[in-house]
């Protein structure tokens, strides 16, 4: 039994009426398969980076500009949470993804990433620390198990997912920091997908151990990977990562591969020339699918619950850019289909997460970002 749902269902009774309440101010959407509500859950965020849902149904959420909250069921927001690791918006950084420990039950352990700074350089971090709830709640004992082996004053393109393996290791994702030619460096960490143990130690079997390269490098040649996301029915990583204009890609990285940035795009430079060679050349990786132009995708999330039955199976990936959230219909690794969603919400769409309830979460990047729940309609 997952102890996750059971405390989403005893917690059900007692969430009815907040649940109307809820319901009376949504704003609903009709798609392709069903009609839902978008609920706020809470706003008064400044730029919410990441989610992650706790056992008892409440969430932690970061905020940008250096800040973890949590949330209680009701929407309402802690004070910043005591013991967070050190830092500020740094261009596109800060206080990054947060992720649950796979044994958070016996460890109470957070995982978060973020820009560390140091003398005006900055660079993609992981912190750990252990979460004490109570009258006040804060995270002890942190510390910084990783940070990336070159740091820079480029304020863009800090990557930052975290994908929990089945195996309890982690994936993390890293942007090249604005510096092209790094993505193509396996002994760099910009520009990759990183594997680690809890404590930020490479795995025996990651591709470069021995060989030339970084022996946390899981693969190379990716530009801003934003969202990141484990296919429930494969157990294999997928990710989504910003092309410069247009050559936004979904890939699904394998142990020593290039995915080609900046050497192969289906993008343009924001200039409009050219990037490197084309869109293909032996040895690199060809990507799932990509948009041009460009949405600017930042969170990703398989569905596997039950409110939306016509959904399971499917992938969602948030815009920026096109300030949407796009639902893409799978062939087992081939995307088949595309829907563009809430639209007339007008919102920057910075993270997507299926919630153990069955729902589906939004974060919303603004000054005041908010916390939104799709509810079927009712």
């Amino acid at each position: 039994m997952n102890p996750t749902r059971t405390a989403f269902s005893a917690l059900a009774a007692c969430a009815t009426l907040l649940a109307l309440a809820a319901a009376a101010h949504a704003e609903r959407f009709t798609t392709r398969n069903h009609t839902v509500d978008v609920v706020t859950l809470a706003d008064g965020l400044e730029h919410p980076w990441g989610l992650a849902f706790l056992p008892d149904a409440a969430m932690l959420v970061t905020e940008r500009p250096g800040r973890i909250r949590l949330v209680a069921t009701d929407g309402s927001l802690s004070a910043p949470l005591e013991g967070a690791p050190p830092t500020q918006s740094f261009g596109q950084g800060g206080m990054l993804d947060i992720a649950l420990d796979p044994d958070f039950a016996d460890t109470r352990r957070v995982f978060i990433t973020y820009a560390a700074i140091e003398n005006g350089l900055a660079g993609t971090a992981v912190w750990r620390a252990r979460l004490e709830t109570g009258p006040v709640p804060r995270l002890v004992d942190g510390k910084t198990i990783f940070r990336m082996n070159r740091l820079s004053a480029r304020g863009h393109h800090f990557g930052s997912r975290i994908v929990f393996a089945p195996d309890k290791t982690l994936w993390i994702t890293v942007g090249e920091r604005g510096e092209m030619q790094r993505a193509q460096d396996p002994a760099d960490h910009a520009g990759t997908v990183l594997r680690m143990d809890r404590d930020g130690n490479p795995l025996p079997d990651n591709p470069f151990v021995g060989k030339p390269g970084d022996d946390l490098v899981w693969s190379i040649g990716h530009r801003n990977p934003q969202g990141a996301a484990l296919n429930p029915w494969t157990k294999v990583l997928w990710t989504v990562e910003h092309g410069a204009r247009g050559g936004d890609e979904i890939n699904i990285p394998q142990a020593g591969r290039n995915y080609g940035w900046p050497v192969i795009s289906y993008g343009r430079h924001y200039s409009g020339e050219k990037i490197g060679e084309g869109t293909a050349r032996p040895g690199m990786e060809q990507p799932v699918h990509y948009w041009d132009p460009s949405i600017a995708p930042s969170g990703m999330a398989f569905y596997d619950g039950d409110a939306f039955p016509a959904w399971r199976g499917n992938l969602f990936v948030g815009a920026l850019k096109a300030r949407m959230l796009v639902r893409l219909t799978l062939d087992g690794d081939r995307i088949v289909a595309e829907e563009h969603m809430l639209q007339r919400l007008g919102e920057r769409i910075r993270d997507v997460r299926a919630g153990p309830d069955g729902n589906i979460y939004l974060l919303t990047d603004s000054p005041n970002g908010r916390i939104l729940r799709l509810d079927p309609a009712g």
